[in-house]
C-alpha cells in the first residue's frame, strides 16, 4: 500500500475517532475538565474529545499505551504530549527515548505544531478517552478497542506491539487472539522486556515495558536506559 493511501485512512480514522461518545462516563469526565482546566493550564482551550493516534502511517513500531492524561493528550489532542512541563511527565519521558533511539526528530512532546515527527513509529492507546483516576473499567476498555482493531488493519507496516502496561499487554493478547492470532495458552505474563513471538510474519510480535508514568519513573522501576533497550530491541526485531 502507498504512504499517501495510508496516510489519508489514518487521518480518516482519527476524525472518526475523535467524535466517539459511547462510553457516558468517559465523556462525562473528559469534557468536565476541558471546561474547568488546570490552573496551569487555564488560559487554553483544551481538545476534551477522544485522542486519535499520532505517527508514521508507515510505522514498523506501534506504542500502545493506556489512556489520555486529563490534562495532557485530553488537554493537546495528540498522544503522549504535554502531560507534564517539569520533565517528569510521560510524554517527556517517552519522548526522551524515542528521540535517543532515532523513532523521534526531538526529545519534547508540547503541543500539536510543535514540529515533533516520529519516524518508524506510531503511538496510540487502549482507551482514547481520559478516564477519572486514570482507571478505565472493563466495559469502558471493551467499547474502545475496535478503535485499535481498525488502526491495527490500516498499519499493515507493524512488526512490533510494544504494549506500555500490563492493561495494554493484556488488551492487546486478548485482540489478537480473537482476531485468529496463534496466542500461547495460557497467556504469556507481562513484564518488562517480554516478548511473544507468534511464529509467523503474518502476525506482529508482542512486547512489554512497564508505562512510562511519574510512578514508575520517579521511583526507579521503569530508567532511560530499561526503555532504550527495550526500543532498540524492537527496532531490530
Amino acid at each position: 500500500m502507498a504512504a499517501a493511501p495510508v496516510s489519508h485512512a489514518i487521518d480518516a480514522l482519527a476524525a472518526r475517532v475523535a467524535l466517539c461518545r459511547r462510553c457516558p462516563r468517559l465523556v462525562e469526565y473528559r469534557e468536565e475538565v476541558a471546561r474547568t482546566r488546570k490552573r496551569m493550564h487555564r488560559d487554553e482551550t483544551y481538545w476534551g474529545r477522544p485522542v486519535p493516534g499520532f505517527g508514521d502511517a508507515r510505522a514498523r513500531v506501534i506504542l500502545v499505551g493506556l489512556a489520555p492524561g486529563a490534562h495532557g493528550a485530553n488537554r493537546t489532542g495528540r498522544m503522549f504530549t504535554g502531560d507534564g512541563t517539569d520533565g517528569g511527565g510521560a510524554s517527556d519521558f517517552l519522548m526522551r527515548a524515542l528521540h535517543a533511539v532515532g523513532l523521534a526528530n526531538r526529545a519534547t512532546s508540547l503541543h500539536p505544531g510543535d514540529g515533533l515527527e516520529l519516524h518508524n513509529a506510531f503511538m496510540t492507546a487502549v482507551c482514547r478517552c481520559a478516564p477519572p483516576a486514570n482507571k478505565p473499567s472493563t466495559a469502558e476498555l471493551d467499547a474502545c478497542i475496535d478503535w485499535l482493531a481498525e488502526e491495527l488493519d490500516v498499519l499493515d507496516h507493524a512488526r512490533v506491539l510494544l504494549c506500555l502496561g500490563q492493561i495494554s499487554w493484556t488488551r492487546m493478547l486478548r485482540l489478537l487472539a480473537e482476531r485468529g492470532a496463534p496466542v500461547p495458552r495460557p497467556r504469556p505474563r507481562f513484564g518488562h522486556g517480554a516478548r511473544v513471538d507468534l511464529g509467523s510474519d503474518d502476525w506482529p510480535i508482542v512486547m512489554g515495558s512497564y508505562h512510562p508514568s511519574r510512578l514508575n519513573t520517579a521511583t526507579g522501576r521503569l530508567t532511560q536506559r530499561m526503555l532504550r533497550r527495550v526500543l532498540r530491541e524492537a527496532i531490530s526485531a
